[in-house]
């Protein structure tokens, strides 16, 4: 099972050169960022705000959330043009019911749900998006991590015996702790490459960001 990369609780909705919505005379969304001849909406940034919010109980600033959505962008058009396939309904159902099965409860994730705003079409269409995400990440970069035997054993020795030992428990044995620390292990350095990857990408890119205009 490999952990959710840098993507995690992010997604990405663009159509090219799309209008504002308006009611009246008033304008009721604003682009906070163009990327190449594409716009970031302020809506954009809302949706993935609620999102933060429902599975992490907060969001972060929307400056940060403008730039993941820069790199969404960047990942999302490298997949395109590679025709890579989109996730099929059965990954979708099992990232759905992972998201729900987080929470304590039903109880808890329908109340979180309604408090984020967010319906249950909602958040399918963002997990759509991230699984999308995630899974071109874990194929471009996958095939070139390189994890050695003293990178388990390291891990092993920092990080799983001390935290059973904060729990009271007795550590697993490095036999058979070394699957799951490969999988953590593979994942870090699948992000690393990932991220600068997107530094290198975006340096190429034409990118204007007008948060001020469209913040709260």
């Amino acid at each position: 099972m490999r952990r959710r990369s840098i993507f995690a609780i992010c997604t990405l909705f663009f159509v090219a050169g799309r209008a504002l919505p308006v009611v009246g005379q008033e304008v009721v969304d604003r682009i906070v960022a163009r990327v190449e001849t594409d716009i970031i909406l302020l809506s954009d940034v809302r949706e993935l705000e609620e999102y933060q919010e429902l599975v992490n109980g907060k969001s972060e600033s929307e400056s940060a959330i403008v730039d993941r959505l820069i790199d969404q962008w960047i990942v999302r058009s490298e997949a395109e043009l590679s025709r890579f396939p989109e996730p099929i309904s059965e990954e979708i159902d099992r990232e759905v019911s992972r998201v729900a099965k987080s929470f304590a409860s039903a109880e808890e994730y329908e109340a979180r749900k309604k408090q984020s705003g967010l319906n249950d079409s909602e958040v399918r269409k963002i997990v759509t998006a991230q699984l999308y995400l995630d899974n071109y990440l874990d194929s471009r970069f996958r095939p070139s991590a390189q994890i050695d035997e003293k990178a388990i054993e390291d891990f092993y020795q920092n990080a799983v015996i001390p935290r059973a030992k904060a729990r009271g428990q007795e550590p697993p044995t490095l036999d058979a702790s070394r699957d799951t620390i490969q999988d953590v292990l593979v994942q870090s350095d699948i992000d690393e490459q990932a991220a600068r990857w997107l530094k290198e990408s975006r340096d190429r890119l034409h990118v204007q960001k007008f948060l001020e205009e469209g913040a709260k």
